[in-house]
């Protein structure tokens, strides 16, 4: 059965991980869709494609009221016994993580034509277990709609992690690692306090998080959106950058520096609408307000110069969107593909319904970086990492909220080291770390660092799950 929803819309176009459109654009698109009235029933198979030589499981998990998570499980290819499990989550908000299994940290790569794989060699289940998991719901293959905010969110993945953990406690044997991008850094700080909480007042199966990382992440917006005028003017190149300078001209630079004062005094007015316990936005007009102007002034500059805002050395080539994608439309929606899965529903890679709920009930523009220092101080790793030629969540307003975050141990992060974080016997990336606390700037990375740059980003997340990150220079991947 096909139903007309003004509030649902699944697209297999491609996409990139976080989605700026004005609401008027968001409404009319979801307005104008037909998605498959999918129920599925909790479920699991063990796949043979992609990649054959480790044990898979794909399916369908309970998720709480009527949706369900889909996910798809990689054995490690070194020690499944002894490794860890990380978990994916892509942004958008409304994209599905499968979008990166393909196209930036998972076993393979899928042809053109959408029909052939090929190996990954630095996929990251190298050295760990990995699942890929669609939310919020409605997202990709998992079912259901109505999670508007990061409370939902969190409630939602923490009845998933609960069923994942009753079913297969093996995989959460050796620590378990939350990783995400784009809009996930939303995600990651909710879900992660989530668990904190939760294992603190010894509610339901303890899950042993260990870390959490966020890349080129969306966390804290009142610092992040102060620094869009200089990364589009100058690349941030004289702060040690790699993007290119005068992407946006300096008299478009000067309108946008004037718009930032307003922008952030939005922000602020939409944060103190905003109750961490309950997750509420309480003057969601205000949030709205600010999503409309400091989009006009970081997106629409940006938009005209046709440079793609994910990469800021190439152009945007594939609509609004930059990227073609489509062949992992074609092959997820093949019939052999979806028997494999154990799957009926059509799958998109982003749900722009579920993008316009998050943005029209105010979540775009509430910080979240106030979640990590309890997990901090919990003893849980967290690792901001961002490709330096991404503007869209550039690396120069990560650094900047990183460098902001109130903690007992602010100053010490702000006075450590930047040290030189080398694979291959080559400077990649610079990192500064202080009690469990890292960024990393990843040189010559858009967007999507482990597509950019896959070998670095292997290493990375390597390191940081041995905890050996920062403490080191490294040399080689193992893959």
């Amino acid at each position: 059965m096909m139903l007309r929803l003004s509030l649902l819309t699944l697209l297999s176009a491609a996409s990139a991980q976080l989605v700026f459109w004005n609401r008027t654009e968001l409404q009319e698109k979801a307005a104008a869709q037909q998605i498959e009235d999918v129920k599925a029933a909790e479920g699991f198979v063990n796949p043979k494609i992609c990649d054959s030589s480790v044990k898979q499981t794909a399916g369908y998990l309970a998720a709480g009221g009527l949706t369900k998570y889909f996910f798809w499980l990689f054995e490690s290819k070194n020690s499944p016994s002894k490794d860890p499990l990380i978990m994916w989550l892509s942004g958008g908000p409304g994209c599905s993580s499968q979008l990166a299994l393909f196209a930036e940290n998972g076993p393979c790569r899928i042809s053109k034509d959408g029909r052939r794989t090929t190996v990954n060699p630095y996929s990251w289940h190298a050295n760990a277990n990995v699942m890929w998991v669609d939310q919020p719901a409605g997202v990709g293959f998992s079912t259901g709609l109505g999670t508007h905010n990061e409370k939902g969110v969190a409630e939602n993945m923490w009845v998933f992690l609960q069923n994942f953990a009753r079913e297969w406690p093996e995989y959460m044997a050796n620590g378990f690692y939350i990783f995400g991008e784009s809009y996930a850094g939303h995600y990651v700080p909710a879900i992660g306090h989530q668990i904190y909480s939760k294992n603190k007042a010894g509610e339901g199966i303890r899950i042993p998080l260990k870390g959490v990382g966020i890349g080129n992440g969306l966390t804290d917006p009142e610092v992040q959106y102060r620094y869009y005028p200089e990364m589009g003017t100058t690349g941030a190149r004289d702060l040690g950058g790699h993007a290119p300078a005068g992407v946006i001209n300096s008299k478009e630079g000067w309108v946008m520096k004037a718009m930032v004062p307003p922008c952030i005094a939005a922000i602020h007015y939409c944060n103190k609408g905003f109750n961490t316990a309950s997750g509420a936005v309480y003057n969601a007009t205000a949030c709205l307000a600010a999503y409309d102007l400091c989009n006009l002034m970081s997106q629409i500059p940006y938009e005209l110069t046709g440079k793609n805002p994910y990469n800021m050395n190439i152009p945007c080539e594939h609509g609004r969107l930059c990227y073609d994608f489509d062949m992992i439309g074609k092959y997820l929606n093949s019939p052999e593909v979806k028997a494999e899965l154990g799957v009926t529903k059509t799958w998109g890679s982003c749900n722009y319904a579920v993008n316009l709920l998050f943005a029209a009930n105010g979540d775009w523009m509430v910080n979240y970086n106030g979640l990590i220092p309890d997990m901090l101080a919990d003893g849980i790793k967290v690792l901001i990492y961002a490709g330096d030629l991404d503007y869209i969540c550039n690396w120069l307003g990560n650094l900047r909220w990183t460098q902001a975050m109130n903690w007992p141990h602010k100053a010490a992060f702000n006075a450590a080291e930047n040290k030189d974080y080398t694979v291959g016997g080559q400077t990649m990336a610079k990192i500064r770390t202080s009690n469990g606390f890292s960024f990393m700037q990843v040189f010559n990375a858009g967007h999507m660092v482990p597509m950019d740059q896959p070998e670095v980003s292997l290493q990375m997340v390597k390191d940081f799950t041995v905890g050996s990150l920062g403490q080191h220079e490294s040399d080689s991947v193992v893959v």
